[in-house]
């Protein structure tokens, strides 16, 4: 359900499917409340639900809080990952180019086919959540063994090709990362405790009674909505590579990159 919305509803559509969603939830739910329990209007329990909702309100803010700060630094570090593979996949067509023509080509046809894997073939399954390791096993291969089917033959020539070997070395340890990443999500108890608390929290200011209708569905709501946005961000950026927000491919086409691209 989270990669359906994700990747058939743009920023705005999901912003009001969500934050909508909550809000209706709250507005109906206080409504209710008010006609199966009358006195709730008059507020007999407000001090006891006052503080209860004190309390729940600011251990599942913590919480909250908690988590969006920690999907933030995975998302960040999943955007920086893909623009180090990038960058060590272009150091390696660069150092290349010291290289004689025929294994400069061969070299270059490897690291232009896995780059094409990458963003045609990989990037997509990532996108659906079902990244595939194998989908550039072979392409990194194929890299190592243009590379190792060279034998440099003068000092500059294997300067550069000890440094092109840690480069792709380097593609390879942030391919694998990025991959992992692509897996990783919210535990489900973290998951339950964060879209539960949610509902906890909602219905609590649903008993939460005032004598005016009005009043009583304008704080319901708003307090629904700040949830809503939270639960928002949490989807979001619990799927790095799916969504508007997503990670970029686009270090792959960028830089000395961009000539392996029409």
């Amino acid at each position: 359900m989270e990669l359906w919305l994700l990747n058939h509803l743009d920023t705005a559509a999901l912003t009001a499917v969500v934050v909508g969603s909550a809000v209706v939830l709250a507005g109906v739910g206080a409504l209710l409340v008010r006609r199966g329990f009358p006195q709730v209007v008059e507020g007999e329990h407000n001090e006891v639900i006052g503080v209860v909702l004190g309390l729940f309100g600011a251990i599942y803010g913590i919480i909250l809080a908690f988590v969006i700060v920690n999907l933030w630094t995975q998302m960040e570090e999943t955007r920086t990952g893909v623009a180090r593979e990038a960058t060590a996949a272009a150091t390696l067509v660069r150092d290349v180019q010291a290289f004689p023509p025929q294994p400069r080509e061969r070299i270059d046809t490897a690291v232009g086919a896995y780059l094409h894997a990458v963003v045609d073939v990989q990037w997509p399954l990532m996108r659906a959540g079902r990244p595939d390791f194998e989908a550039t096993a072979a392409k990194a291969q194929d890299i190592y063994d243009a590379l190792q089917s060279y034998e440099p033959q003068t000092s500059t020539e294997q300067a550069y090709y000890e440094r092109a070997a840690e480069q792709l070395d380097d593609v390879v340890a942030e391919r694998r990362a990025r991959i992992a990443m692509a897996t990783r999500q919210l535990p489900p108890l973290l998951q339950t405790l964060v879209y539960g608390g949610a509902l906890v929290i909602i219905a609590l200011t649903a008993l939460y009674g005032t004598r005016r209708i009005r009043v009583q569905v304008l704080f319901t709501g708003t307090i629904a909505a700040l949830i809503g946005f939270s639960l928002l961000l949490v989807l979001v950026l619990d799927r790095p590579f799916t969504g508007d927000l997503c990670v970029s491919p686009a270090p792959f086409k960028e830089g000395a990159l961009s000539a392996f691209w029409p």
